[in-house]
């Protein structure tokens, strides 16, 4: 009887010893578990810091190929940028799920007969983009992507209208462009008056965004605008729309240049309603390059 209660009692020592060693394992690997999660998220917190200093919107990537670099202005003759840069408003609250365009119907309306109308009114932190997008929210009843641009330009004769155009556009984004560290800000004299001016002081990001821009027809090229990037599509588009492209594309030899421009051509000569009715394909953004290529 002794020797039964002793077998027992050992039994159930080494049972309870099991449990706790296995406990014991399970948290300690718990912990290296967290650990490494906590690890993981500092490196995405890090990753999304370094990013977000020289992360930079639609409109600004297409001012900063217009600006002169050591000038500090775009080209006088230069009367696309800034129906150019409202486009690129509209397709980057797109991009960021703001806005949308109404369902095509039964009829498949046409892009340009689609209005535009607010998905969220969620602020996007940057000030032009909210101007933009509280006039999209409360205008009824809506307008089209065509009205949009003319609106946002001050180009209407219907002086009930007017208030939906945004000012000074260029300056404010250059001086985004200021706060990024990308641009400076001068006073230039021009005999008559003077002017402030935005010489570029980062040549890296510059050139960052002219590489991507070439990249993306050259080294990167896929032959279909549904494999390509949605925002460097949208920037080559849309800096061709603002007359600006040509200038990522000057420092290039002539082969290359040449087949750049080809490659450009291409998608510029693609069907805006066809496209926009493929797969996954941003129809807001095809209804703005409809409004440049009517």
């Amino acid at each position: 009887m002794t020797s039964l209660t002793q077998r027992t009692s050992g039994l159930v020592q080494r049972r309870t010893e099991a449990i706790r060693s296995a406990a014991a394992a399970e948290k300690e690997k718990d912990s290296g578990g967290e650990e490494d999660e906590a690890r993981r998220g500092e490196e995405e917190e890090e990753d999304k810091g370094d990013s977000k200093e020289t992360r930079l919107t639609l409109m600004e990537e297409v001012l900063l190929l217009g600006l002169k670099d050591r000038e500090g202005y775009t080209s006088f003759w230069n009367d696309c940028i800034s129906s150019g840069l409202r486009g690129c408003m509209l397709v980057e609250l797109a991009l960021r799920g703001r806005i949308q365009l109404e369902a095509c119907g039964v009829r498949r309306k046409s892009l340009l007969a689609r209005k535009v109308i607010c998905k969220s009114d969620a602020p996007t932190g940057d000030v032009l983009l909210d101007e933009a997008l509280k006039h999209i929210k409360d205008t009824q009843p809506p307008e089209t992507v065509q009205s949009w641009i003319e609106l946002l330009s001050g180009e209407t004769w219907n002086p009930l209208k007017l208030h939906y155009q945004l000012r000074n556009v260029r300056e404010r984004l250059a001086k985004n462009l200021v706060e990024k560290g990308v641009l400076t800000t001068e006073k230039q004299n021009f005999l008559l008056f003077d002017m402030t001016t935005h010489p570029l002081t980062n040549s890296t990001i510059k050139q960052r965004l002219v590489k991507k821009v070439q990249d993306s027809v050259l080294e990167k090229w896929v032959n279909d605008p549904h494999r390509m990037d949605k925002r460097v599509l949208s920037l080559i588009l849309l800096a061709h729309s603002s007359d600006v492209l040509e200038n990522a594309f000057a420092p290039l030899q002539d082969d290359q240049y040449d087949l750049g421009m080809k490659r450009v051509h291409t998608l510029l000569e693609l069907e805006p309603e066809k496209e926009s009715s493929k797969p996954n394909a941003n129809e807001l953004m095809w209804a703005v390059v409809a409004a440049f290529t009517k």
